[in-house]
């Protein structure tokens, strides 16, 4: 099972990306000398914002897609919703 995620920066900026494991990568993106990705390394801590499970690495990857070509209004609306939505 694949997951999509959207963090929150440091600095406030919106960081979208897929992983299978999502507290693995998270504390990948948290530890400013491990694998994280570069656009997170100077902008720790960031905080899971939004997280969504796809069934296939395929899916995922196009959702991502999707969601990075949103504005940043369009993702934190999006981050809205789905924690309206959240039990």
């Amino acid at each position: 099972m694949w997951n999509i995620y959207i963090l929150e920066c440091s600095d406030g900026t919106l960081y979208t990306g897929i992983t299978t494991d999502l507290d693995r990568r998270l504390k990948e993106h948290n530890n400013s000398t491990g694998p994280g990705a570069k656009y997170t390394k100077g902008r720790s801590p960031v905080k899971l914002v939004y997280s969504r499970k796809m069934q296939n690495r395929s899916t995922a990857s196009q959702e991502e897609y999707r969601i990075k070509q949103l504005s940043r209004q369009e993702k934190l609306n999006l981050i809205i919703q789905a924690t309206r939505q959240a039990p």
